[in-house]
Order: C-alpha cells, then sequence, then structure tokens
C-alpha cells in the first residue's frame, strides 16, 4: 500500500453535525409553518444552486425566503440559516494532530453562508494545505472533478491520498478514483482507520 501523504476530510458530520430538521424547525417558527413544511418547500434544485456557488449569500436568503413566503433580513437570516450545526468535538484534535505530518484537505458540498459561519469556528482548517468548497469551484461531489482538484491542490496523486465522508456514495466516488476512501463514522472508528493508514 502506498505511504499517506494527504488527509482529505469532508465537512458536515466529520467536522461539524449537521441537524436538517433543526434548521427547518427554526426557519419554520419564524415563517409560522412546521418543520415538515419548510423540508419539502426546500427540497429539490435551490441547494443544488446554492453549493455549486450559483446563489450568493443574497440569492440563498432570496432563494429560501421566496419558497417560504417571508422576507427576513441577512443579519436574522445568516444565524438563521447555519443554526443546525454543532462542533464535533471529539474529532477535532484528532484533525489537530495530523497537522505537519499530512497534507490536509477539506472537500466539501456547502455553500457561501454556510462557509461564512463555519471558518471562524473552525480555526484549525487555517492549517489545511487545500479547502476545495463546492460553491467556490463549482463542483459538487460525488462527480470526480472535485476529487482530482482536491488532489491538485494538496500534490499528491489519488494512490497517495485518504478521504473520509460520512456518505458511502461519496467513498465510493473516491475509491473509483483510487483514493483511499473510508466511510467516517465515529471519532475512534477515524482513530481506527488512521492507525491502518500507517497514520
Amino acid at each position: 500500500m502506498s505511504e499517506v501523504k494527504a488527509v482529505l476530510l469532508d465537512l458536515g458530520n466529520v467536522l461539524v453535525f449537521h441537524d436538517n430538521a433543526r434548521l427547518f424547525t427554526a426557519l419554520g417558527a419564524r415563517a409560522g409553518l412546521s418543520g415538515e413544511e419548510v423540508g419539502r418547500r426546500l427540497s429539490g434544485a435551490g441547494w443544488t444552486a446554492a453549493n455549486r456557488g450559483r446563489l450568493d449569500a443574497e440569492g440563498i436568503r432570496r432563494d429560501v425566503c421566496g419558497a417560504l413566503g417571508v422576507d427576513l433580513p441577512m443579519e436574522e437570516f445568516a444565524p438563521l440559516w447555519s443554526s443546525h450545526f454543532t462542533l464535533h468535538d471529539a474529532v477535532l484534535p484528532r484533525v489537530e494532530g495530523l497537522v505537519g505530518r499530512v497534507r490536509l484537505g477539506l472537500v466539501s458540498n456547502t455553500n457561501a453562508l454556510h462557509m461564512a459561519w463555519l471558518r471562524p469556528r473552525l480555526p484549525v482548517l487555517q492549517r489545511f494545505d487545500a479547502q476545495v468548497m463546492s460553491c467556490e469551484v463549482g463542483f459538487v461531489k460525488p462527480e470526480p472533478d472535485i476529487y482530482r482538484l482536491a488532489l491538485e491542490r494538496v500534490g499528491c496523486t489519488a494512490d497517495e491520498a485518504a478521504f473520509f465522508d460520512d456518505l458511502p456514495e461519496f467513498v465510493q466516488a473516491a475509491n473509483t478514483l483510487g483514493l483511499k476512501g473510508r466511510l467516517f463514522t465515529t471519532a475512534a472508528t477515524f482513530d481506527t482507520q488512521l492507525r491502518a493508514l500507517g497514520l
């Protein structure tokens, strides 16, 4: 097995948890709708457009508010839109421990408002060698180009990189390209997986 020179990590449910039901409930409380109704109205192409960077922060606000029939100012909408995140405190020290030992890359399907909220709360990201955000590069997982771009930015070949994600289809896409894809479940399992990779 080739030496692992880079570790590529997903963001949601790896470095941070996200609870969409909590988000829908919070938005629904402001819009006079049930969380289930908010989830129904926000399903579909809008997420993809935001994740591909086709909607900037104002575009996301306008799109979501339009779908919910409410007009929230950005200073109220932005914190609501990210109210479903909590830091994965158990895994962050393990990621810190990889700094300087391997090249670190972030590969995430996300949008501009979520990244604006998360970056100051995740100072470890400043120590990553690459951050490949779908909203900044226009590709989304499981498209091959987002993985290829991440490999290019960390300066490794596919067989020199391990990739961790909580979604099996994204792990499989990485494996198809020759990366060492691993399904992320818990911090303890992450430890075991890193040890098995020689880390």
